[in-house]
Parts: structure tokens; C-alpha cells; sequence
């Protein structure tokens, strides 16, 4: 079960995750309007266990605090993203680290360059990308702690190593597929 809000000023992507055998959720990214994320987690009827962070630019975290108050849910960040939070962490996320969701399993993949905390979370037949990769652009990289170099790297041997029809959920606009952007994305031509 999969639920997109697109949320705030920077019309971020918030996404709300749920295994419908458990009814275990989870939500990434929560950057503003958390009376409209709680309203999808009420309707959808889901107990949410973690609230994942890909980066800890405000348009992603900015709702993380009272999300949490309102779910008790721990929130996780890249330890190198965490002082975006603006509180501490309940925990962190780290490169190869695995987070359970009812059946599922999802895999954190640290991909640096948007932000030097900036990681993707591998689920089954999706990858959620923060502001890594868009369909059709990659995230900015003149912020401070921003890396080009390491951005193009990481997409290339961390995101287009994977499956084709694996789908890409970034963190601003329409989702794609790995596919598509290994074969059309102009940053990788």
C-alpha cells in the first residue's frame, strides 16, 4: 500500500508505506501539512513504525516533529543529515542498513552529493530517492555540503545497478523508473 502527498511551499513528496497483511506503515519524508498526512495514516487505517528521512533539507523534515508527537513513531536520519532535524533522531540510517515493515524488508542505500546525509530506501519493486533522483534531473548540488561528483556516482553505481522496472519515487514530482532514467536522463549521457 502506497500513498503520495505532495506537501508544503516546495510541493515535496511525502510518502506514506504500508504492508496490508500487518497493517504496519511507515512515512518518508514528512516536509509540512501533517494534518493532511495524518488524515492518509487515518485512512488508511495503518499503525505507523518509523518515520524515514532521505535528507535533512527543511521541505523534507519540517513536519518530522509534530508527525512524531502525533504517532510516536522514531524518526531516522543519516547521521550526517541529522542537525537538519532540528531535534535529535530516534535513530540513524546507515549504508546497507535493513528497516522491517510488516512482510517487507527496506534496504538504505547512502547516496551522497544532494546532501552528505542523503540516502534512498530500497522496498520491494520501488526505490524512494529523496532529492537524488527525479524523473528526468538529478537534486541540486551548490547547497553546502553538496556534491556533485558524488551525486552522479552514487545514482550510477548505487540506483541504475538495480532492477529496470524497479520504480522511482523522488522527493519532488512525478515518479519513472530506473529504466527510463538510466536510458533518458540527461545527466547520464
Amino acid at each position: 500500500m502506497l500513498r503520495k502527498i505532495v506537501v508544503g511551499p516546495y510541493q515535496a513528496n511525502c510518502y506514506v508505506l504500508g504492508c496490508k497483511e500487518t497493517m504496519e506503515g511507515l512515512v518518508i519524508d514528512p516536509g509540512d501539512e501533517v494534518f493532511r498526512i495524518v488524515k492518509v495514516i487515518t485512512e488508511t487505517g495503518l499503525k505507523i513504525r518509523s518515520i524515514l528521512i532521505t535528507h535533512g533539507h527543511i521541505d523534507h523534515v519540517g513536519g518530522a516533529a509534530e508527525l512524531k508527537r502525533i504517532t510516536g513513531a522514531p524518526v531516522y536520519i543519516h547521521p550526517l543529515d541529522s542537525a537538519g532535524l532540528g531535534f535529535p533522531a530516534d535513530g540513524q540510517v546507515n549504508e546497507g542498513d535493513i528497516i522491517r515493515l510488516g512482510t517487507y524488508s527496506i534496504e538504505v542505500l547512502h547516496t551522497p552529493g544532494h546532501s552528505p546525509g542523503g540516502v534512498c530506501y530500497l522496498a520491494p519493486g520501488a526505490v524512494f530517492t529523496g532529492d537524488t533522483l527525479f524523473a528526468g534531473s538529478i537534486g541540486r548540488t551548490d547547497f553546502p555540503g553538496g556534491d556533485y561528483r558524488a551525486l552522479l556516482q552514487g545514482v550510477r553505481t548505487k540506483l541504475f545497478t538495480l532492477d529496470d522496472d524497479l520504480r522511482v519515487y523522488p522527493g519532488h514530482g512525478p515518479p519513472s523508473t530506473i529504466a527510463t532514467e538510466r536510458a533518458t536522463n540527461p545527466f547520464f549521457r
